[in-house]
């Protein structure tokens, strides 16, 4: 018998049947888990929630079916006066959460009017009659009753059993992969393996059990987030079990931040109010990354307090969002308008001045987001303009460990050794680990730097196959399609560009780490949400996930959405 052969058969019989079931029931016990989380989030009936209604003169009404609302001759408007006299965008109507409204211009040719008086922005009473270039309108709004019966119309969220058994399943799978962690020769960092797997089961079983305590029964989106972060954590478990610990705190505050996140979107006056808490934190991360940061690997987007390493731009990617979304107050003015873009340029010059390409196009994605779903007519050549000065900005401050990476790009078999070392390591072993993969904790990727975070996608697929890493993907892409569809459907665009937004960002990062690891795009060092190991990643990504949940009108689905009790008050 030959040494290799020798090797093989020294392995217990009962772990190399463990280990080729495993390989063959992970896909297929994630397939299971993903296909009953996606289904309602991709299939959700979308009802558009009826707030009040405009009564014209001549006795037609016309549904309001939003918190903000532009009225215009433009089809693109929420409520379309299709009259000549009529601006393409001439005036916002707006809801609180106290339920009062306002009517504001929006910088239209004639004007708006209330009972006959010019307004630029003015408090709505009953019986106040709206002149919108020369068509006379009442506002009325709909009723506690009425709110209340429409609430129980809507499409209902997934059942609490439903969530709690989509969790059992992945609990299941989670602890698969521990136990055959401990079989594949994890024995020596058994405590760390069981303290990472363990930790997450404690923390999505604790969050589920809240979800209990308020009366919410959707859990999808989160289930989600758990299962990359399980992801996550076998990566580290292959390749630095001793981070397991690090990880899991991470994890936990995470979820602290996702629920902070969502109770401040509960009130929407509250949020917009925490948005300039958030743009002054959003640039502070950023100046004080610039003045104390340490650079690594060409970029200097790392502070350094003890043996504690974070990287305040993830940070800000949470606090962009935050101010964007919510700069719709005025939804057309030109000054809200102008105001993100010096605030993009400046988050931008930043970034630029640190060298990190990779954040800095991230945010230039979340910006053209952000630009296009708030641009009307008021604003869309500035808009055009602002996003090519920003690519411009950054185009010219690339820095210069990046224009390797672009010089790498397409032709890393060129110097596999050198610059194209991780990526055809990544190719290699992915090829090795075909569809199904090798087994939890038998791949080489380990030995590759960064196999936990630039090219974790290559660790996965190695160990765990081809089949998981789409699945993984393609598990990020219903969350981004889960935003787009609620957009339609969304109470407020505070909510609809947050969850776009910040979907966008995830998706953007999949896209530049899964490509950039197999050489499709240059490789720029951005992780994968939840499965990258770093803690920054990982609070931004709870918090980005929290707008996305917001978005979520399905009733009794988002903590974020206040329910109407029996008597027809709403929640505190």
């Amino acid at each position: 018998m030959d040494f290799v052969s020798g090797l093989f058969y020294a392995e217990p019989a009962y772990i190399r049947v463990f280990t080729a079931c495993l390989r063959y029931l992970a896909p297929v016990l994630v397939a299971v888990l993903l296909f009953r989380c996606m289904k309602p989030l991709l299939t959700f009936r979308k009802e558009p929630e009826i707030w009040a209604w405009l009564c014209l003169a001549d006795g037609r009404k016309m549904s309001v079916t939003h918190w903000e609302n532009v009225i215009g001759r433009s089809k693109r408007s929420d409520i379309v006066v299709n009259f000549p006299t009529v601006s393409r965008s001439h005036a916002v109507l707006t809801r609180y959460d106290d339920g009062s409204w306002t009517i504001a211009d929006a910088d239209s040719k004639d004007g708006v009017f209330v009972n006959k008086k010019r307004v630029r922005i003015r408090a709505l009473q009953p019986g106040d009659v709206i002149s919108i270039g020369g068509v006379d309108m009442e506002l009325q709004p709909i009723s506690r009753r009425q709110e209340k019966h429409l609430a129980q119309l809507r499409t209902k969220a997934s059942t609490i059993f439903s969530s709690f058994a989509n969790l059992f399943l992945l609990t299941v799978f989670q602890i698969l992969c521990a136990v055959g962690f401990l079989l594949g020769g994890g024995g020596e960092n058994a405590v760390d393996i069981l303290i990472g797997f363990g930790g997450i089961m404690a923390c999505q079983w604790a969050l589920l059990l809240f979800y209990v305590c308020i009366r919410r029964t959707s859990f999808e989106v989160e289930t989600i987030a758990f299962f990359l972060s399980t992801m996550g954590m076998a990566v580290l478990a292959t390749v630095d079990p001793g981070e397991a610990l690090k990880q899991l705190i991470a994890l936990a505050l995470g979820v602290v931040l996702f629920l902070v996140v969502g109770w401040s979107l509960r009130d929407l006056e509250r949020a917009k109010k925490f948005r300039y808490v958030a743009a002054i934190a959003g640039i502070g991360f950023l100046l004080i990354t610039l003045v104390f940061g340490r650079e690594y690997y060409g970029a200097k987007n790392w502070l350094v307090i003890g043996s504690l390493s974070i990287q305040p731009s993830e940070l800000s990617k949470v606090c962009f969002v935050y101010v964007g979304a919510s700069a719709m107050d005025r939804i057309m003015t030109k000054r809200n308008l102008f105001s993100f873009i010096a605030y993009s340029v400046l988050i931008c010059g930043c970034l630029a001045l640190m060298n990190d390409f990779g954040t800095a196009l991230i945010f230039f994605c979340a910006f053209l987001v952000i630009a296009y779903m708030r641009s009307g007519s008021v604003g869309t050549l500035a808009l055009a303009c602002t996003a090519l000065g920003f690519a411009g900005v950054v185009a010219l401050k690339i820095a210069p460990h990046a224009l390797r990476r672009f010089a790498t790009w397409r032709h890393i078999w060129e110097a596999p050794l050198e610059g194209g070392y991780q990526q055809t390591r990544s190719l290699m072993c992915m090829a090795a680990g075909g569809l199904l993969g090798l087994g939890a904790g038998r791949g080489w990727m380990k030995n590759v730097f960064a196999a936990d975070s630039d090219v974790a996608v290559a660790t996965v697929c190695e160990e765990w196959g081809l089949i998981l890493v789409v699945l993984i993907i393609l598990s990020v892409i219903a969350l981004a399609v889960f935003s787009v569809r609620s957009a339609s459907v969304g109470r407020s665009s505070f909510y609809t560009i947050g969850a776009c937004t910040a979907s966008c960002i995830m998706l953007v990062q999949v896209i530049l780490n899964a490509l950039g690891t197999v050489d499709v795009l240059p490789l720029t060092g951005v992780t994968f949400p939840f499965l990258s190991n770093g803690g920054s990643s990982m609070l931004c990504s709870w918090g980005l996930l929290a707008f996305i949940k917001a978005a979520d009108t399905r009733q009794n689905a988002s903590f974020a959405v206040r329910l109407t009790k029996k008597g027809g008050a709403e929640d505190e």
